[in-house]
C-alpha cells in the first residue's frame, strides 16, 4: 500500500520582498525562502505550498490581503494563462532595475571576479508590439477557462491557435490579441483560424498526430515586410490550396506566403522543404547600412530595434580601429560579423548550422562586404589551434553563444589563442558568469552592459568586455 503524501500547509499573510533571477518573487519564511509566480515586491497574500525542499518551497497565491503601490494591471485578457509576458504588472522602471541587478548579481556570485563598471540597462524604446516573430500552435484541446468548465455546457469549439498552456503540452489557449508582434500579426492569425472554423478544417490532434493544420509562423521587418508560414500536417493538396489562396487574397501585402508539409512527431523546420505559394521566400531586415535576407529557417534577434543597440554596444566594446582579425564565434546568418566588418581588417565566422552559414554567405554578399569568411561545424571541433594558424589568430573575439554558453574545450582554445580582447554577448549571464570565471585567469573584465530584448519577461541580454591582462 503506498505512503499517503502529507499535505503541504497552506500560509497567511506572506509579505513578498523581491524578485529571484528567474523572474519568480521571492518571500522568506522564517529561515525558508518562498518562489511564487504572479506577484510583486511588496504583495501581502494567502498562499498555498506546493513543493518542499530543505532549502526552499515553491508556493501559488490563493488570496490576496495587500495588494503592493508597486502594482499595476495587466493590460493583455490573456495574462496569467498563455504563460508569456509575467512581469506586466511589474512598472517598466522596476522590470528594468531586477534585471540590471540579476546581471550583477549572477555576474559577481557566480563568477566571483571584480567587475570594473557595470554601465546602465539598456531599454527597450518599445515594450509593446517589438516581436518580429511568433509561433502559433493549431490543437483540437482548447485550454478551458475555470468559468467555461463550471458550465458544464458542451463545447462547441473545441480547436484553438495560439500558445501553449505552461506545463500542459496538450493544451492550448485561443490567442484573440496578443501584444507582442504587429496588429498585422493578429489579423492574419485571427483569419485563418476563423477561416478554419467556417471550412471544417482539422487542427492537430498532438497525442494522436492527426489533423491538417499545425503550426503558424508569423515574420515581420521594420522595412514593413511580412512572411507567413503555414505548416500543415496532412498532405491534402486542395485545402491547403484554398487557405493559402484565401489569404493571399485576404492580405495581398503580403511579401512572402510559404507552406510546409511535416509529418515528424516534432514541430521543427529546419530540416523540412519549404515551398512558395506566393511572394518571395525571404524577408528583408536592415539595420544602418546593411541589408539581412530573414527565410522561414533563418535565426535572426526577434526585437530587431533593440538588436541594433545591442550590435551597437558589442561593436563598441570591441574598439576595432580597422587593422584587426576578428573572430564572431556562433556567428548565426553573420549579422554581428556583417556589422563589424567596416571597421575590422578581416572577420572569421563560425556557426553549428550549415543553412545559417549559408546565410551569412549571402548576407556579405549583398552588403557587398569582402573581408568576411565563414565556416560550418560544431564550435569544439572547428576551433581549434589548426584553423587559428590557418586563418589567423585572432586580435579581438566576439561570441555569442547558446543559453548553454561555450563547451569548456571552446573556453580553453580561446585561452591559448588569447586575443587582446574578448566582447561577450550572452542570453544566461549565469553561463556567462561561468565562462568569464574560466577566462579570468588571463583577462580583466573591464566592463559589463545589460541590454533589454525582451520587456515584460524575465529575461535579459548581457554584453561583457574582457581584455588580456599585461
Amino acid at each position: 500500500m503506498s505512503k499517503r503524501q502529507k499535505r503541504l500547509p497552506f500560509i497567511e499573510h506572506v509579505r513578498i520582498e523581491t524578485i529571484a533571477a528567474e523572474g519568480k518573487a521571492i518571500a522568506k519564511i522564517e529561515d525558508l525562502v518562498v518562489f511564487i509566480e504572479g506577484v510583486v515586491p511588496g504583495d501581502v497574500v494567502n498562499i498555498q505550498l506546493t513543493k518542499k525542499r530543505k532549502n526552499y518551497c515553491e508556493a501559488r497565491v490563493q488570496s490576496f490581503v495587500e495588494k503592493s503601490n508597486l502594482r499595476q494591471e495587466a493590460f493583455c485578457a490573456h495574462f496569467g494563462v498563455c504563460g508569456g509576458c509575467k512581469w506586466q504588472i511589474l512598472p517598466y522602471a522596476q522590470q528594468l532595475q531586477y534585471k540590471q541587478q540579476q546581471v550583477i548579481d549572477q555576474l559577481t556570485r557566480i563568477g566571483h571576479v571584480h567587475i570594473e563598471e557595470f554601465l546602465p540597462i539598456a531599454a527597450s524604446a518599445k515594450t509593446e508590439w517589438y516581436r518580429n516573430k511568433l509561433e502559433f500552435t493549431f490543437s483540437n484541446k482548447r485550454w478551458l477557462s475555470t468559468e467555461e468548465i463550471a458550465t458544464n455546457e458542451k463545447m462547441t469549439k473545441p480547436n484553438a491557435l495560439g500558445f501553449h498552456i505552461p506545463g500542459l503540452f496538450d493544451k492550448v489557449v485561443n490567442i484573440e490579441k496578443c501584444y507582442l508582434q504587429t496588429e498585422e500579426s493578429n489579423e492574419i492569425r485571427n483569419f485563418i483560424r476563423d477561416f478554419a472554423y467556417a471550412h471544417h478544417y482539422t487542427f492537430f490532434d498532438i497525442r494522436n498526430h492527426a489533423g491538417l493544420l499545425r503550426n503558424l509562423i508569423i515574420r515581420t521587418t521594420t522595412t514593413g515586410e511580412t512572411m507567413v508560414v503555414i505548416v500543415f500536417y496532412e498532405n491534402d493538396s486542395e485545402k491547403i490550396t484554398t487557405l493559402l489562396q484565401a489569404v493571399k487574397e485576404t492580405f495581398p501585402q503580403l511579401t512572402s506566403l510559404l507552406y510546409v508539409i511535416n509529418q515528424k512527431a516534432n514541430d521543427t523546420i529546419h530540416d523540412q522543404e519549404i515551398i512558395t505559394f506566393a511572394g518571395r521566400n525571404y524577408i528583408v531586415e536592415t539595420m544602418e547600412n546593411l541589408h539581412f535576407k530573414i527565410g522561414a529557417k533563418s535565426f535572426y534577434q526577434t526585437n530587431s530595434e533593440q538588436a541594433h543597440t545591442l550590435y551597437s554596444i558589442a561593436r563598441s566594446f570591441a574598439q576595432l580601429t580597422g587593422s584587426e582579425t576578428v573572430y564572431d564565434l556562433y556567428t548565426g546568418t553573420g549579422t554581428i560579423a556583417n556589422f563589424v566588418a567596416a571597421q575590422a581588417k578581416k572577420v572569421v565566422g563560425i556557426e553549428y548550422v550549415p543553412e545559417a552559414i549559408d546565410d551569412a554567405k549571402e548576407n556579405s554578399a549583398q552588403n557587398n562586404v569582402h573581408n568576411t569568411v565563414f565556416f560550418a561545424g560544431d564550435m569544439k571541433d572547428v576551433l581549434n589551434d589548426d584553423f587559428i594558424a590557418a586563418h589567423g589568430k585572432p586580435d579581438v573575439l566576439i561570441t555569442d553563444p547558446p543559453r548553454a554558453g561555450m563547451h569548456p574545450d571552446v573556453v580553453e582554445t580561446i585561452l591559448r589563442c588569447a586575443p587582446h580582447r574578448i566582447v561577450y554577448v550572452s542570453c544566461n549571464p549565469a553561463t556567462q558568469a561561468r565562462d568569464i570565471q574560466l577566462l579570468s585567469t588571463l583577462y580583466n573584465v573591464k566592463k559589463s552592459q545589460a541590454v533589454d530584448m525582451f520587456p515584460h519577461t524575465h529575461h535579459v541580454e548581457n554584453v561583457v568586455l574582457l581584455e588580456k591582462k599585461l
